[in-house]
Order: C-alpha cells, then structure tokens, then sequence
C-alpha cells in the first residue's frame, strides 16, 4: 500500500526550511535520527550488521554522519567514507566519537558490507557526481554490492527533474526530508530512487500539483535521544 502526497522542488523544500533552521529547530538531528531508525529497520535482527556510509562535504553528508553516529550507538558496525576528502565537521566528529571508522577508498570492498548508506549529494547540488565520488560509485557498480539507502535523493539524480547519467547507486529506500522531491517520480527518478519514505519536519508547504506514490510518512519527531 502507498500514500499519494505533494511532491516540491529543491528550491521551494529548503525556502520552508529556512524559518526553521533561523529559530534554530535542529533540522539535521531530526533527519537524521528518522534516517537510523530506518536503517535499523531495514537490517532487522541482522547479527553484527556492517554498514558502510558514503558522505559528502554537505549537510547530506552530515545527516549521513549524524544516522552513523546512532548507528553506532547502537552496537553496528559502521564505516565511513568521505568521498570528498572532507566532511561536515560537527557530524563527523560526533560520528567518530561514537566509533564509527573514517575509511579511505583505496582496497575498499563494497561486498562486505550488509547495507551501503549513500550521503554523497543533497538537494543543494546539481550536475553528475564528479572525481573520486564518481569513481568510488563507479567501482561499486561493477560489483555486487549490498543494498542502498539514499540520504534525501540518490546521488546525482536531480531532484527537480529526475535526470541522471550511469554513475548512480540505484537505491533500494529513499528516505526524503521534509517533502518528496519532484526528481524522484520523474525520468530516471523512479528507477534509481526505490520505496520512497518521507520524514516529516513539520515545513510550511503549499499545496502541489505535483503528487507522488511513496510508502509512508514518518514524524520527524525530537532529536532528543532516548
């Protein structure tokens, strides 16, 4: 069974989250602590589980990270690789502090890994993944590598039309913030996007047009841990 809900643009996802993030709601914490439990729900009862977070220079990677630090919390086993050398700071140490590894791309094995986190890109970028981003992606889908679940979009699909080249990890589950982007039902959206879950944030939207078939929506809830 799916829910049929308004899908927005990029643009018009972060101009509601902008009063927010001015009166200081931690919109970052929030997603990404829906993202863990959606993790964890995808692994089970899985013993041990590995999983492997690709993160970005962006606050996609930081939610990646922030997921990763719950996660680890939690008793996984989680490695992190940041694709651009560098990573938002706050989450990464958080990450790092909760013993999730920071590894490098050189003798990495995709295969081991129970579940691969794709953090590499949000809604503020544009254009196909570039340099070491694309070849790490590019190595991984020549392997058989474990599912994928998308941090807001899959990396390097647009979220506003959907368009995308050959190096995108087709995801499994796109757990998208705030409000489904119109990306993801369009062109080659719904085929590198999966089952869709929306965390709700609580934005101000207008009503759309555009509406989209996605598996549920999720209370973004506190950030507050247990």
């Amino acid at each position: 069974m799916t829910v049929t809900v308004s899908a927005y643009t990029a643009e018009q996802v972060r101009a509601a989250e902008r009063p927010l993030l001015d009166a200081g709601e931690p919109l970052m914490l929030r997603a990404s602590a829906a993202l863990a439990t959606e993790i964890a729900d995808v692994l089970g009862d899985r013993p041990h589980p590995r999983v492997l977070v690709l993160a970005g220079r962006g606050d996609n990677g930081g939610d990646a990270l922030y997921a990763a630090e719950r996660l680890a919390e939690s008793g996984m086993d989680v490695d992190a690789l940041l694709t651009s050398g560098d990573a938002h700071v706050s989450a990464l140490a958080a990450a790092m502090s909760a013993g999730v590894r920071r590894i490098e791309s050189d003798g990495l094995d995709a295969t081991e890994y129970d579940l691969i986190v794709d953090g590499i890109l949000g809604i503020g970028a544009r254009g196909a993944l570039r340099g070491a981003a694309r070849a790490i992606v590019g190595a991984m889908l020549a392997a058989e590598i474990p599912p994928v679940i998308a941090v807001d979009v899959p990396s390097g699909v647009n979220p506003d039309d959907g368009t995308a080249d050959e190096a995108v990890l087709p995801a499994a589950l796109t757990v998208t913030f705030g409000a489904p982007k119109i990306g993801l039902g369009r062109a080659e959206g719904p085929r590198l996007t999966g089952e869709i879950v929306v965390v709700d944030l609580g934005l101000e939207l207008p009503e759309s047009d555009v509406r989209l078939d996605v598996a549920r929506v999720v209370g973004g809830g506190s950030s507050q841990r247990a």
